[in-house]
């Protein structure tokens, strides 16, 4: 929600964001009530509201935004900032100010609110959750025959019927709120007085502490507890697990098979369950303590054609064999605490401490042992190699699902390349890289621009009246080095930040002229739409730029449609004013695309009259299932024709759409739908 008293000072502001590549749907409200309202009715992500406004002051929209009950951050949009100014924004409940005239300060603060926002959000749903599952724990530790109890300072504040049972309680109201040093008998009271002492103090519990226990009657058994810390109701606390001694009469043996429990069976290794509670600790500790981890994620590469070769009788001893590389390769770490195990069917995870330079030490290490080791199953022999992927865990990538993606995005970028190779995420390299591919592409666009790499494709634009004279949209395309064809939301960003996107347009005009003025020599006259840039809207010289290639090529002007986005126009009308009485003694004609997406796109044909409006691409989603789209291309059409604008539709999508744009008055279409962009221009615009 913007909250101005000017159109412009708001569409900039809109603007500003989708330059920025932020989506934006806006809301203006005109009033104090119709603010209210929308606040009530509409999920309002942000507002941002002028300091100065006078139709709708600041402080009657801050109290609107605290009073609506929801979460909505509310930024002072400001020419300048003074301390007073801070202090009346922050008492009026503003999350922060963004500045008109500073852009990268504007973009920061309203990108760190709308993270914040999402974090908030997030952390909703996730307490949400969190509750849906405590609720479910507590049903299956209602459930379990495990006697289990929840202690908060050395009090019961829950426990399960099992463990009722084993004290001979009734209820729990029998024993909530008494210390479980009551159910300790006397010779080990003391003990365990001091081993609750070390766990208050924040200290790790034992795996296993024994004790003798004794129930309501006073008998007395032999007992074994389990320590987990846990949280009951918001208050931190230890879960317990009392077993009466006899259920364990053989420790070694209950040790035995717990060990077996955290085991695959075939390879030896941990399992999954197992392994991924490692690696949830080992991101926790790398959040919380800045600790690092590496974690590798192993494939033999052609494991089915392996499998079929050796045949699936010798699955098993192949994996254990891998199992068996894998440890002979990694044993010093396995000392060290390194945990090896297997994740899939065919995958196998590492998880070791160390930095990055580490982790990618053990994976050379680990591909290497597998390139150089023989491996023998079923009376066969052969060398298998691997695809590894891994990721540095650190504080920019702690979490567990974000560090399996970008393991499981290695593997697979190693063995689509053949294999016998890794590929490790660092985030703390993230930023360096996105520096190197910027320049990279910052040079590759200038190379485009001396050596011709850049391309054109025409997609016909048709007209729905039956006119027959050709009319073309032409998209810019980049020569990749492999010879595909790069669409330019790969680029323009960068040439925008790097002041090349006037260059681009030249190119561009060039070349379109060109076709113009040798399709004309050729007797096939053909109208283009180019799309310009906001730098050469301002740019005085560029009206001489066209001129001399229309006279270069002895192309007629008032076949070159120069398209510039409405919102561009919006924020710069006073230059898209003069450029466009410049251009009209071309010949040339102007063309508002993205047009009815705006807060007041009517009001700009007030002052500015382009020869051809396009319908906004978001109009066109849906179209025949969308009234309101329908409507609002109807309205467009209308109030084109009402000032001899002609309209046109992209995007067309299927035959349902054509029929609602021709009964709507819309003048022409375009679309994959009706003919694809290719590099030729042989459409048929009589048939």
């Amino acid at each position: 929600m913007l909250v101005a008293d000017l159109v412009n000072e708001a569409e900039a502001m809109v603007s500003r964001l989708r330059n920025a590549g932020t989506a934006v749907r806006p809301l203006r409200p005109e009033s104090l009530d119709e603010l209210v309202t929308t606040l009530a009715q509409q999920p309002v992500d942000m507002v941002l509201a002028d300091y100065h406004a006078v139709v709708i002051p600041f402080e009657q929209v801050a109290k609107a935004v605290m009073g609506c009950g929801k979460d909505v951050p509310l930024l002072a949009v400001l020419d300048g900032i003074t301390d007073d100014i801070l202090e009346n924004v922050q008492a009026l409940g503003a999350q922060a100010v963004a500045l008109h005239s500073r852009t990268p300060q504007f973009l920061k603060n309203v990108l760190t609110e709308w993270n914040d926002l999402e974090a908030r959000r997030s952390q909703r749903r996730l307490e949400a959750q969190m509750r849906e599952t405590q609720r479910r724990c507590d049903m299956l530790i209602d459930s379990s025959r495990e006697p289990i109890a929840y202690i908060h300072e050395g009090m019961h504040i829950r426990a399960n019927q099992a463990y009722l049972e084993m004290f001979g309680y009734e209820s729990f109201d029998d024993i909530e709120g008494m210390s479980l040093l009551d159910l300790v008998a006397t010779p080990d009271v003391e003990a365990f007085k001091a081993l609750l002492r070390r766990l208050s103090k924040g200290e790790d519990p034992p795996p296993r502490y024994e004790l003798t226990a004794h129930d309501i009657n006073g008998d007395e058994f032999p007992a074994v507890m389990e320590f987990v810390a846990a949280e009951y109701q918001g208050e931190h606390c230890q879960q317990i697990i009392f077993r009466h001694q006899a259920t364990e009469a053989d420790p070694e043996l209950v040790q035995e098979l717990e060990e077996l429990r955290k085991r695959d069976q075939t390879t030896g290794l941990l399992n999954r369950p197992t392994f991924l509670r490692q690696l949830e600790d080992a991101v926790v500790d790398a959040g919380q303590h800045q600790t690092q981890y590496g974690l590798l994620l192993l494939e033999p590469d052609n494991y089915q054609r392996i499998l079929h070769e050796i045949g699936l009788n010798g699955a098993d001893a192949l994996l254990a064999a891998i199992a068996g590389c894998m440890r002979a390769a990694l044993a010093p770490e396995l000392a060290m605490g390194a945990q090896i195990a297997r994740f899939s069917e065919n995958s196998f995870a590492v998880l070791a401490r160390g930095d990055y330079k580490i982790t990618t030490a053990l994976a050379e290490r680990l591909r290497d042992a597998f390139a150089a080791n023989v491996f023998e199953v079923g009376g066969k022999s052969g060398s298998i190699t691997a695809s590894i992927g891994g990721v540095q865990i650190g504080e920019k990538i702690a979490s567990v699902s974000q560090v399996l993606a970008k393991a499981s995005q290695g593997i697979q970028a190693s063995s689509t390349v053949g294999g016998n190779r890794f590929e490790i995420f660092d985030p703390g390299a993230v930023d360096r890289a996105e520096e190197e591919r910027i320049q990279a592409w910052v040079l590759r666009i200038k190379d485009a621009l001396l050596n011709d790499h850049f391309n054109l494709i025409y997609q016909p634009i048709i007209s729905l009246l039956g006119s027959p004279s050709p009319m073309y949209e032409t998209y810019l395309r980049l020569e990749g080095s492999s010879g595909e064809s790069i669409t330019p939301n790969h680029f323009l960003q960068i040439a925008e930040e790097h002041g090349l996107l006037g260059q681009i347009d030249r190119w561009v005009v060039h070349n379109a002229i060109k076709s113009i003025g040798a399709r004309a020599r050729a007797g096939k006259p053909v109208t283009l739409l180019v799309k310009i840039t906001q730098p050469s809207l301002l740019d005085d010289a560029f009206p001489v730029f066209i001129a001399e290639q229309l006279a270069e090529h002895a192309a007629n002007g008032a076949s070159l449609l120069l398209q510039v986005p409405e919102s561009k126009v919006f924020i710069n009308l006073r230059a898209a004013q003069v450029f466009a009485a410049a251009v009209d003694k071309l010949g040339c004609k102007l063309v508002l695309e993205q047009f009815g997406a705006g807060l007041d796109s009517f009001q700009l044909l007030s002052h500015f009259v382009p020869s051809f409006v396009k319908i906004d691409r978001s109009f066109m989603d849906d179209l025949p299932k969308s009234a309101a789209n329908q409507q609002r291309v109807r309205e467009i059409a209308i109030k084109a024709r009402e000032h001899q604008i002609q309209s046109i539709a992209e995007f067309v999508q299927d035959a349902a759409s054509m029929s609602i744009l021709f009964a709507s008055g819309v003048d022409y279409a375009e679309g994959d739908f009706l003919a694809v962009a290719t590099t030729d221009m042989h459409y048929d615009f009589e048939s």
